[in-house]
Order: structure tokens, then C-alpha cells, then sequence
């Protein structure tokens, strides 16, 4: 039987709870719970825009989010959304999901610090990006009713969740800052990492090798 949270169930089936125990194994509790609030919060947010997403292919993409702030899938190389979104990638081509299904989870991932453009896109990709807005942003926040929002975060609470989630998002990316670059990431850093300060998009252009 699905559990049920704030009238959204999570779907029951094989994929979501491989993904649940992968998610669980890899993340703290801090990223876990945060993880299945998107999912839900996306899911509500979709009701209120008039999206509906495929409940599975949301799941994952909200699960795997961010992945890339954990130990067990964080590189160094790239942005830390696309750790979470090539893992994706892996977990459901591994369960003979099509690919153009597995590109709306990658997108959904990779985008999801990426302001508007996941809205102009399908609602698997749409649906990750308002959840994650709605519980770190506050966007959205009061459209939603107040009794949705306690019973999601009476499942799945957030204590200090503003200070926490700003640490992981500092101890995920600080030994790579280089893929900050143009992304609101690079904020994080300089609020926490001494000495840091973003690349600036006008001297890149300003002090390129183009003569002129």
C-alpha cells in the first residue's frame, strides 16, 4: 500500500523503493528528509499550477537531487547537480527505463538551481525545481495550505534547516569551487568560504585572449 502524505502517495513500486534505500544509505538525514519534502512539495505546487508529472520519474529526480553533496557521488570536476543527475542516469537506464524519460530526470537534476528555464519544460523537470524552491527558497511557500505543509513536515522535519542546508551546500561544493561559476552556488561560497570570491563574468570577458 502507497504511504500517503499531505494527500500525495508515494508511489509503490520496486524503482521508488531501490531509490528510497539508495537515497537513505548515501545521505544524511538532513538531505534525506529534505529530499522527500521536494517530492511532495513539488507534487502540491503541481497541483496548484496545473502540472502532473509521472509520479516515479518526479520521485527519482527529487530523491536524486542532491546526491552530488554526499560523499558516496560527490566528484570534483562539475556542478554538484550534475553528480546527482549522471547517478540518475545510471539507477534507472540500469531498470530498462527509456531514455527519453531518463533526460527529463537528468534535466530536472541539473536545472534545478537554474531560475525559469525548468518551467518552460516538462513537468518532471518543472515539478523538481518548484519543490526545491518551495523548502530552501520559501517560494511559493504560502500558496500552499497550511495543513499540507505541517502534515509534510511532521513526516519529514527540518530543524534548523536553513543553517544546515546552507553548510552541506558549503562542505559540497567548497573543493570545487570553479564549477560555481554563474550559478547562485558561488553565493554560498563567499558567505562561507574566507577568501573566496566569484568568478566575474565581465573580467572574463574583459581579460580573455581575444585582443579586443
Amino acid at each position: 500500500m502507497s504511504e500517503i502524505i499531505a494527500g500525495v502517495a508515494i508511489p509503490d513500486s520496486a524503482l521508488v523503493t531501490e531509490a528510497t534505500e539508495l537515497v537513505r544509505e548515501a545521505a544524511p538525514p538532513l538531505l534525506y528528509d529534505h529530499s522527500r519534502r521536494v517530492y511532495l512539495f513539488g507534487t502540491l505546487q503541481g497541483r496548484r499550477l496545473g502540472l502532473t508529472a509521472d509520479p516515479e520519474l518526479l520521485y527519482v529526480g527529487a530523491m536524486f537531487h542532491d546526491l552530488g553533496l554526499t560523499e558516496t557521488y560527490r566528484r570534483t570536476d562539475q556542478r554538484f547537480e550534475i553528480d546527482g543527475a549522471d547517478e540518475a542516469r545510471r539507477f534507472l537506464a540500469s531498470h530498462g527505463v527509456p531514455e527519453a524519460e531518463i533526460r527529463k530526470v537528468w534535466e530536472g537534476i541539473a536545472l534545478h538551481t537554474t531560475p525559469e528555464v525548468p518551467y518552460r519544460l516538462e513537468p518532471e523537470v518543472a515539478l523538481v525545481t518548484a519543490g526545491v524552491e518551495t523548502d530552501v527558497l520559501g517560494i511559493g511557500y504560502r500558496e500552499l495550505d497550511p495543513a499540507d505543509v505541517a502534515a509534510v513536515t511532521a513526516a519529514h522535519p527540518r530543524p534548523d534547516f536553513k543553517r544546515r542546508i546552507l553548510a552541506a551546500f558549503t562542505d559540497g561544493f567548497k573543493d570545487r569551487p570553479d564549477t560555481t561559476f554563474g550559478t547562485v552556488n558561488a553565493d554560498v561560497l563567499e558567505h562561507f568560504v574566507p577568501g573566496f570570491r566569484h568568478i566575474d563574468f565581465v573580467e572574463v570577458i574583459l581579460k580573455n585572449d581575444w585582443p579586443e
